[in-house]
Formats: structure tokens, C-alpha cells, sequence
């Protein structure tokens, strides 16, 4: 019998010939793998080094699916509830007060202006005009006079007597603790209603103020802009235990860190969570340039904070 015929082994020689070429690739591909290995183990040993030289990299955008189901939104959504949550855990009214009456006031006062430059204001009005009854018996002009630093003075100083006037007639000189009340009043929405009902009385609310309705949809949340409706979308991923401090929380990180022109995306503990990621700035060093009040060394926006926060309490009106 030949070679060529079938059932037969080929003669040793034919074997022995093709030999080197089966040994040669198997020593290529040990070598391959011995050199992939190799810098596998240097790359482990770098980027060790590299942590324990302590350098600090940029966070990697997130990788949320443009699909996301409805429950994985409810789940992000709620991890970064309990991010800032960590991040924040003195977040609070940024307002002044010691009473409802007070809080109502200063926050009919905040439209179209900060914080800061209401609580640099309210002391002398309070000390002016501390009850309903006394604020309103004003006289218009003095009481302009004593709120132009919040801007829009005619208007709030019309609002501030009406609302006066109607907690006097109406309701025995008490700011009411229900939303229903609250919002016939003259210049209270639902905003501030949420803010005098959350932090006044205890009764869950959102705020859905700019910062809160900027945050809630670079988040994807909702990419609702009345804020009536991104009210209603947020209440539904939220339970309602929830409601106040959640609302001071994204405020808080909207004041401080994701701010509407420059975020500060390097410096964000919630970057990887953030499908908006890298709308900022997203050099670490450079970020945490930008952050503002107690996270960059500054005052906060209240002259009188509650006492667990960390920061610095604001200056009184004309202080240097």
C-alpha cells in the first residue's frame, strides 16, 4: 500500500518533517502568553503605585443604558438619594427662622434673590414686624425700604401685607400647617408652601425650586420643566418619609457642587451615578476650585446654621 491510501499512518519521515512546525507555534504562543502576563503584572504594579502615590484621577462617566426601565431609574434614583445623603447628612433650611411665621416670610422674600441676602435682611424686619398683626398694620414705604436688598420690593412688600393681613382675618394670627391654606395666600406657592409644611410643621414636602429642578434632570429623572409636574414625577419615585430631605439635599449639591454653569463633575461624589457626567469641569485639581460654601472652606448662606454644621456662619448685612 502508498501513503495516499486511506487507513494508513504516513511514513515516520513525513512526520518527523512537519515536527518543527507544530513546535514553533506552540513557542510563540507560550511566548505570546508569557509577554501578556508579564504586563499584565506591570500594569497591576503601576496602577498600585500609582494609588499609593495617592493621585487622584477624574471619575469615569456612567454607563446608563438610554433605555433604562422605570424600576432601574427608581433604584438609581434612590442610590443617590442615599450618596448625598452621606455627603450631606446637616443638610437644612438655608433660611433663617423661629417660627413658622418667620419661615413664611423669608421665603416669599428668597424669589429672585439668595438666601444669604435674605437672612442679611429679616432681622431688622422681624424686629420691625414680629407678628401677622404688626406686619400688617406696616407702613408700605417703610416696609420697602427695609427689603430692597431682596429686590422686587414693591411686589414682595404688597405680597408680605396681603398674606399678613389674610393670617390676622383668617386664621387667628397663625401661619395654617396645610398646603390647601397655605397657597390662598397671597404670594405663596407651592414651593414655598412645601418649604413652610416641611420645615415648619414636620409634613413631608418637595421643593421643587431652579437647583432642585436643574439636578432632577440632569439625572434623567424626569425631563419635565413645570415644576407642578416634576413635583408629581420626583413624589413618585420617592417614598414620602423622604420628601424634605431629599429636597434640601439636591439643593444643597446644586448650591455647592453641580452648579448651572460650571459643575464641578471632578470633584462630585456622585459622578458615576450621573448620566450627565462631564458637562463640567472634570480635572479633579480644577474642580475643586469651584466648589462653594463649607466644601470650599467658605460661609454658609445662614447667619444662625443649626449647630452640627460644619461650615462657617455668614456675615451680618454691611460686614466686612
Amino acid at each position: 500500500m502508498t501513503s495516499s491510501e486511506p487507513g494508513t499512518k504516513p511514513p515516520k519521515a513525513a512526520r518527523a518533517s512537519k515536527a518543527p512546525k507544530a513546535s514553533k507555534a506552540t513557542t510563540e504562543s507560550r511566548t505570546s502568553r508569557t509577554s501578556t502576563a508579564a504586563k499584565t503584572v506591570k500594569a497591576t504594579k503601576a496602577t498600585k503605585a500609582t494609588k499609593a502615590a495617592g493621585a487622584t484621577k477624574a471619575p469615569e462617566a456612567p454607563k446608563i443604558p438610554k433605555g433604562e426601565s422605570h424600576l432601574a431609574l427608581v433604584r438609581r434614583a434612590r442610590r443617590i438619594n442615599r450618596e448625598l445623603a452621606e455627603v450631606y447628612p446637616y443638610a437644612h433650611p438655608e433660611l433663617d427662622f423661629r417660627n413658622p411665621f418667620e419661615l413664611l416670610v423669608a421665603t416669599v422674600l428668597s424669589a429672585q434673590t439668595t438666601d444669604l441676602r435674605v437672612n442679611q435682611t429679616t432681622p431688622a424686619l422681624f424686629a420691625a414686624y414680629p407678628t401677622p398683626e404688626d406686619m400688617a398694620a406696616a407702613n408700605p414705604e417703610e416696609m420697602e425700604e427695609l427689603i430692597r436688598p431682596t429686590g422686587f420690593f414693591r411686589a414682595k412688600t404688597k405680597s408680605l401685607l396681603g398674606l399678613s393681613a389674610a393670617l390676622r382675618d383668617d386664621f387667628g394670627g397663625e401661619v395654617p400647617g396645610r398646603l390647601a391654606d397655605l397657597v390662598k395666600l397671597p404670594g405663596v406657592g407651592r414651593k414655598t408652601a412645601n418649604v413652610v409644611l416641611g420645615n415648619a410643621f414636620g409634613v413631608p414636602g418637595i421643593t421643587v425650586d431652579t437647583h432642585f429642578g436643574r439636578l432632577v434632570r440632569r439625572w434623567k429623572w424626569t425631563d419635565e420643566e413645570d415644576p407642578v409636574k416634576v413635583e408629581a414625577v420626583i413624589a413618585d419615585i420617592f417614598p414620602k418619609s423622604e420628601w424634605t430631605m431629599l429636597s434640601h439635599r439636591v439643593i444643597f449639591h446644586g448650591r455647592r457642587i453641580c452648579h448651572s454653569r460650571k459643575p464641578a463633575c471632578g470633584a462630585c461624589p456622585i459622578a458615576p451615578l450621573c448620566p450627565s457626567y462631564g458637562e463640567g469641569e472634570t480635572d479633579p485639581e480644577k474642580a475643586r476650585k469651584l466648589l462653594k460654601y463649607e466644601m470650599g472652606g467658605y460661609p454658609g448662606q445662614r447667619l444662625s446654621p443649626p449647630a452640627d454644621f460644619p461650615g462657617k456662619p455668614a456675615p451680618a448685612l454691611g460686614a466686612v
